[in-house]
């Protein structure tokens, strides 16, 4: 198939992310991270579980279990999760800010506040979706800490930190990961027509580059007839990344 979009890469990307998890609770939050659990279960990820985002699990043919607000909370307590949530701020060791820009005293921007951020990194496995990579995103330092990054959860040490674990940050341009010496963000790929520049220009911090960095792969043709098709045929994934 042909004309593939930036946003239909960077769904297969994040469907990525939760490849190898076997039977655990898939959160998607938002259109691009919700296809890619949806198409991670259709094709190489089985056993994963989806909900709708209320209190049903969905499967292929509709509502396959129910899951009140409360049972979350054991699932999330018990590692039995991954989330794939934004972020407004992020730095090298993947420290996250969703809740306000500027002091927390005096903020020039107030967000969404901390939400379930601390309690979902340091209890399971996080990634994160970012669908404009900026300098304004990718920060020296972020203003709040509300995910918690690597620096942090060494600061809490061991047993408080042993479910912690950021996996992939996916965005417009690249996929990250923290698979260095020094758990700061790495460039695991830069998707099709995008320069290793490019990447690093948008970044607020260096990152470490592989001598050879390799290209996001592209979505087979089975995956492009279940995004287009079946999982957003009215393509409100294009206009998450404003092409």
């Amino acid at each position: 198939m042909t004309g593939v979009s930036r946003a239909e890469i960077c769904v297969v990307a994040c469907a990525e992310a939760w490849r190898g998890d076997g039977e655990i609770l898939a959160s998607g939050m938002g259109l691009i991270p919700r296809l890619g659990a949806q198409l991670a279960r259709l094709t190489f990820a089985p056993d994963l579980v989806l909900s709708d985002g209320g209190a049903e699990l969905v499967g292929d043919d509709g509502a396959e279990g129910w899951l009140p607000y409360r049972a979350v909370f054991g699932i999330v307590a018990a590692g039995r999760r991954h989330v794939m949530m934004g972020a407004s701020q992020l730095d090298r060791y993947g420290n996250q800010n969703i809740s306000c820009i500027g002091s927390w005293a005096r903020p020039t921007a107030q967000l969404i506040g901390v939400r379930g951020a601390p309690g979902n990194t340091i209890n399971h496995p996080t990634s994160y979706w970012v669908p404009r990579h900026s300098q304004r995103v990718f920060v020296d330092r972020v203003d709040m800490i509300c995910g918690v990054g690597y620096t942090r959860a060494a600061a809490i040490g061991f047993p408080g930190n042993r479910f912690h674990e950021i996996r992939l940050v996916v965005t417009d341009k690249a996929v990250l990961d923290f698979q260095s010496p020094d758990r700061g963000m790495r460039l695991r790929s830069v998707h099709p027509g995008v320069d290793v520049d490019d990447v690093v220009a948008a970044t607020g911090f260096p990152l470490h580059i592989p001598n050879s960095p390799c290209e996001t792969r592209m979505p087979s043709d089975r995956e492009l007839r279940l995004i287009r098709d079946r999982l957003d045929p009215g393509g409100l994934r294009n206009h998450e990344l404003g092409r």
